[in-house]
């Protein structure tokens, strides 16, 4: 196939194109090299015979360009984070949600219907919880006051006791707790009434947390590993926040790389007009302080520095289910936790 792979010269991006060229695609790239993430706003290497354009797919002449002769796109650009600061929210809603609008529109026009598109668990909020007394529950916000106290688990909303953490499917109920995340829920919800439209197909793929060689330095956009993994190369103990019991899937870039393969190779035998959402996660659950300090033991470096300090929109636990693409894709996580963080940690990171 002939696939177009949006930010596919980021971190994510990167290792589907060469997953996909590994697996005989032809592969076009369309990235527009944000400072954010491309600081140098080099074109970092790609496999031989990968094409690259530089563009926005907020542009629609180079999102139409991009679409000529192709068989399926994989949507990986979007602006990454939290989103905790509001005045933040145009350009979140600018890149992730105005782009996936311009790229559905030109394919509604190219008559491009198969699209895999880059989700992820922050839709969930929360992750799923019981309660021994009421059974599963949605706990509420977290308070400042809960927090400022040391007080991170979230209580049962009906009878105050401590709730019991569990793994989350993709038919929970999304409950986006910040700018980031609602647009990524947005972006789903588009992609869906575009296939319902024009008769496309769109599988989504709801990634937890993903690390490997390549990820970004430490930005106010990067991820956990990425700032612990930052902090160790400038000779510093790795911060933790809150407890350090925050449950996580982590999963490795490479396997991530491969849903989205598995993805390509199945969207365009589903039913016209469908939309389909798969997690992927590792199915390993560890706490945030686990990784950090195995992060830092594969590094040699400090020990992690556990601070007490939170970040209002962030989530107490919040871990995958990820048979239903086990069983439908046929898709299986290959790499370890230990051996993952062994090579990320003697990785470089991207300037």
């Amino acid at each position: 196939m002939r696939i177009p792979v949006t930010g596919g010269a980021g971190f994510i991006g990167s290792a589907i194109v060469r997953a996909l060229v590994t697996a005989g695609h032809e592969v076009r790239v369309v990235d527009a090299l944000l400072p954010a993430v491309h600081p140098s706003g080099t074109v970092p290497a790609l496999p031989g015979g990968v094409e690259f354009r530089h563009g926005d797919v907020r542009d629609t002449g180079t999102v139409e360009r991009a679409l000529t002769g192709v068989d399926a796109v994989c949507h990986q650009a979007a602006m990454v984070g939290l989103g905790l600061d509001l005045a933040d929210a145009p350009d979140y809603v600018g890149c992730n949600d105005l782009g996936t609008a311009v790229l559905l529109a030109a394919m509604a026009r190219t008559g491009v219907r198969s699209l895999a598109l880059a989700g992820s668990m922050v839709v969930y909020g929360e992750g799923r919880y019981t309660c021994t007394e009421h059974g599963p529950v949605a706990p509420g916000p977290r308070r400042p006051d809960d927090l400022d106290a040391g007080r991170f688990e979230p209580p049962c909303p009906v009878c105050g006791t401590a709730l019991r953490p569990g793994l989350v499917g993709e038919d929970a109920p999304a409950d986006p707790r910040n700018v980031y995340a609602a647009t990524k829920l947005a972006q789903e919800h588009l992609a869906a009434a575009w296939a319902r439209a024009c008769g496309g197909r769109v599988l989504t793929l709801r990634y937890h947390n993903v690390y490997g060689p390549g990820m970004p330095r430490d930005t106010p956009y990067a991820g956990v590993a990425s700032l612990f993994r930052s902090a160790l190369a400038r000779g510093e103990a790795p911060r933790v926040f809150e407890d350090g019991g925050q449950r996580r899937d982590f999963v490795h870039v490479d396997d991530v790389a491969a849903a989205n393969l598995a993805a390509l190779e199945a969207v365009g035998s589903r039913p016209p007009g469908s939309a389909r959402v798969y997690n992927v996660g590792s199915g390993e659950v560890h706490t945030v302080g686990e990784m950090a300090a195995a992060l830092a033991a594969a590094y040699g470096g400090p020990s992690p520095v556990v601070t007490g300090e939170y970040r209002l929109g962030d989530v107490r636990h919040v871990t995958a289910d990820s048979s239903r693409l086990r069983a439908e894709l046929g898709w299986r996580p290959r790499v370890p936790f230990a051996d993952g963080l062994a090579e990320f940690a003697a990785a470089p990171l991207r300037g």
